[in-house]
């Protein structure tokens, strides 16, 4: 399936609208690397984020009549994609939770290269890990939104149903509370 080339999500989603179902490939085509990826920060199994995006698709499909072509596509199918995975934490509790990597979100000196580098990686990001772990969903999910999956505020208030100046607030508090969850793990962090 094609790519429908330059053509925009929403020209496409009119496309399928008006009956060219075939189109609909190109809408996965462009948003299942994307969905895929957004799902390793909840979901650790494999198969469970393979299963969870199709059926991401198939809800996108069945409501695409719905879709105001006159706004973004994009926080529409991440917006249906963060109720799944929502859905899936709640039916699987913690076990199931893949927590961010931090180290893009919260910077850190960059230490010199040395034998034991990825070892102090590894050990940053297992305590970024169990920190991210105490973060109330409502400041983790904007974080991963605006780092992981680069969508700007306007669309992450759309994805979440919140306003857009919540979305600065929450990745704000956010950002202060890992911070601080991470140095109370580890007194050192930021002094290295």
């Amino acid at each position: 399936m094609a790519d429908k080339g330059d053509a925009s999500d929403e020209a496409i989603v009119l496309q399928v609208q008006k009956g060219d179902l075939q189109a609909f490939g190109a809408l996965v085509e462009r948003y299942e690397r994307k969905l895929l990826r957004y799902a390793r920060k909840f979901l650790l199994q494999e198969e469970d984020r393979k299963d969870l995006v199709q059926e991401i698709f198939i809800k996108a499909y069945t409501n695409i009549k719905s879709f105001d072509i006159h706004r973004k596509f994009s926080p529409w199918i991440y917006r249906i994609a963060h109720n799944e995975f929502v859905n899936a934490g709640k039916r699987k509790w913690r076990d199931t939770m893949h927590l961010v990597d931090f180290d893009v979100v919260l910077p850190h000196p960059a230490a010199k290269e040395t034998a034991d580098a990825d070892v102090n990686r590894n050990d940053l990001r297992a305590i970024l890990d169990r920190c991210l772990a105490q973060i109330d969903a409502k400041y983790r999910e904007p974080l991963v939104l605006y780092y992981y999956e680069e969508l700007g505020y306007k669309e992450i208030a759309e994805a979440l149903q919140i306003p857009v100046a919540t979305v600065g607030v929450r990745l704000q508090r956010g950002k202060a509370i890992l911070q601080k969850l991470i140095t109370r793990h580890d007194p050192s962090y930021g002094k290295r």
